[in-house]
């Protein structure tokens, strides 16, 4: 599908790459990862053409398409969630304008009897069977359902795209990437603008996609529910290995194992053979012995262990005093924007040394009471911070909203108090950023380096409470699990807004989740919230509770037996209904296959186009089965 052959780039003089080859084919599910600056995202745009390499090919099939989600995208003002996501399906909506013309033409011309009349008909005849085996009929409920998938309430999809966040554009942009019949998909940190539930069904379509995924995440949990294959980059060489993360990591230190102590067994022999050398040597006897042995030590290959980039930021995060034993303590506290309310009545109290997780769709309003807590933006109902608290906040912006066109060094040092000044370059060291690499100006930083500069600056300010808010975002893998140990031994108190589930695992000890413009709290970490939200997903079990409750308020009552039974009843129902369907679709999909490759020969089969339409009439019936289906189960639940 895709090869890369001994592909080189560089920058500012330094290798980033250095002659890798690799091949690409359908079905892998690959995880590209490195740590921050090693070129990841390079590497993304090279293979989609957006850059180029200095040295080496790319050879592909001629009729390759690839799909590339950036982190910087742009949107055309104007258009509706549904009618941006739509723009996926091109050679669709380019045939519905020919469709409407054919028709405009039918309805304003008169000569019913001429040849280009009749002509016109056949056009549309033609054009419309083309365009039912493209997928005419089904790209809007395909969209609906991605969208949906990846968070949109349906009656959002109406709604301009300029009202939405760039997270939420970004959710977009993802969905139409999907949509699209991409034969690679390149995705450049897909989960980092994702809530849990929006990560879970995106992990589902990558695993079921049949062509092939190259995502740049820092997700280990996601990259090991999806992918199949983990290439590394460090240190300008590449390690391939059909595993995924997790897996990979074990091999790769089994084979540096294996290096060390091959490399120890041949040093041992070198160092013999050296000694029979230089004993040889002195005796005259012996001297072609001595020559012999130095020509075999020349060509001995000698074995290299691989190098590991191990270097890490060294990250603390200092309480500066005790404050009293309740930190913060809201009532009814309220938010809206406009028309819109985000918060209603939001009772809360955090005392000393809490570890909390905001957790919840995006737009429910987890970023809002974090800004609310720390003051940045006004609200109703009451706010009380407790004695001698002091409050450090990392905003979910804070990389973006640095500086570009100041240094590493003046960024800090702008920053910096008095007391801090002189430890300014030793702050930076312990975040990775040595010698002339503080002279970089922050636009060239990568977005994981930007982060750490962000995390760097917020230690200049003392602090006991501290909220962050998807602190995670653009860190590498390293990095995550320094900062995760960094907040595990914070002594202060944490609210962490975040969506990796990975990272949330053991750090906190509750979760509140944000739905409906209310909080709930989960006594228990994210594993535990998790486990209770599955169940509470599963509308059925959900219904089983609901109507065992009211049996056992009233064992007498018949109705709450009854609609019991007719819950199952209409689920069984349902579930035959979609198999149904999904076994219909794939018979007639071969069936549209066999035609797009050779129309006259398909249509020539016996029978063949009578069984074509009997199968869309009968999905058709189906579907209404199952609409009634769904509206029955809706009435009850």
């Amino acid at each position: 599908m895709l090869n890369i052959h001994n592909l080189s780039i560089s920058f500012g003089g330094e290798s980033l790459f250095d002659e890798i080859t690799f091949r690409l084919g359908a079905g892998d599910r690959v995880g590209l990862i490195g740590k921050n600056g090693a070129g990841k995202s390079t590497m993304l745009k090279i293979l989609s053409g957006e850059q180029e390499a200095d040295t080496g090919q790319i050879a592909k099939d001629k009729e390759l398409k690839i799909g590339f989600l950036k982190q910087d995208i742009d949107f055309i003002q104007g258009r509706t969630v549904i009618e941006e996501a739509q723009q996926a399906f091109v050679e669709i909506k380019a045939m519905e304008k020919k469709i409407d013309f054919i028709n405009e033409q039918l309805a304003t011309r008169t000569d019913y009897e001429s040849d280009e009349y009749t002509q016109i008909i056949q056009d549309l005849s033609e054009i419309t069977h083309q365009y039912e085996i493209i997928g005419g009929y089904n790209y809007q409920g395909e969209t609906e359902k991605v969208l949906v998938g990846l968070g949109f309430e349906r009656d959002k999809f109406d709604k301009l795209t300029d009202t939405f966040s760039g997270g939420w554009r970004m959710r977009i942009e993802l969905a139409k990437l999907l949509l699209q019949s991409n034969d690679i998909l390149l995705l450049d940190e897909p989960t980092n603008h994702l809530d849990i539930e929006s990560i879970i069904w995106l992990e589902s379509f990558l695993t079921n996609y049949p062509g092939c995924v190259i995502i740049v995440s820092h997700d280990k949990m996601f990259l090991d529910n999806v992918t199949n294959r983990t290439i590394e980059i460090s240190l300008g060489k590449i390690y391939d290995y059909k595993k995924p993360y997790s897996e990979y990591l074990v091999l790769r230190q089994e084979l540096r194992e294996q290096q060390l102590a091959s490399q120890k067994n041949q040093a041992k022999q070198i160092e013999q053979t050296e000694k029979l050398i230089e004993k040889f040597r002195a005796k005259a006897s012996k001297a072609s012995m001595a020559q012999s042995l130095i020509k075999k030590l020349d060509k001995v290959d000698r074995i290299e262990v691989d190098e590991d980039d191990n270097a890490v930021m060294n990250l603390r995060f200092p309480i500066s005093l005790q404050p009293g034993k309740i930190v913060i303590e809201t009532e009814e506290v309220g938010k809206a924007y406009g028309e819109v309310q985000i918060l209603e009545d939001i009772d809360l109290l955090i005392e000393r040394g809490s570890k909390i997780a905001f957790v919840g769709q995006n737009g429910q309003g987890k970023t809002t009471l974090a800004k609310v807590i720390v003051g940045e933006i006004g609200h109703t109902g009451k706010l009380k911070l407790g004695h001698n608290v002091q409050l450090g906040y990392f905003a979910q912006n804070q990389a973006d909203e640095l500086d570009g066109e100041k240094t590493v060094l003046d960024t800090m040092i702008d920053a910096a108090t008095e007391s801090t000044r002189s430890k300014v370059r030793d702050m930076l060291g312990s975040f990775l950023f040595r010698g002339d690499e503080v002279s970089k100006k922050v636009k060239v930083l990568s977005g994981g380096e930007r982060n750490r500069l962000a995390l760097c600056k917020l230690l200049l300010q003392p602090f006991n409470v501290l909220i962050m808010d998807e602190p995670t975002n653009h860190l590498d893998i390293k990095s995550k699990n320094v900062l995760k140990e960094a907040l595990k031994s914070f002594e202060g108190t944490l609210i962490i807004v975040s969506h990796d589930r990975d990272f949330l695992q053991n750090l906190t000890h509750s979760v509140y989740e944000f739905k409906d413009k209310k909080i709930r709290e989960y006594l228990g970490d994210i594993d535990f919230y998790l486990d209770q939200r599955n169940v509470e997903n599963m509308r059925a079990i959900e219904k089983r509770d609901k109507v065992q409750k009211e049996v056992s308020n009233n064992s007498n009552s018949k109705q709450s037996y009854n609609d019991q039974k007719k819950f199952k009843s209409l689920q069984n129902k349902l579930s035959n209904t979609e198999a149904k369907i999904g076994k219909l679709e794939k018979e007639l999909k071969v069936k549209d296959e066999e035609m797009a490759t050779n129309y006259k020969a398909a249509v020539a089969k016996p029978h063949f186009l009578e069984n074509y339409k009997k199968k869309k009439k009968e999905i058709e019936q189906l579907m209404k089965s199952w609409e009634q289906l769904q509206e029955e189960l809706e009435l009850i639940s």
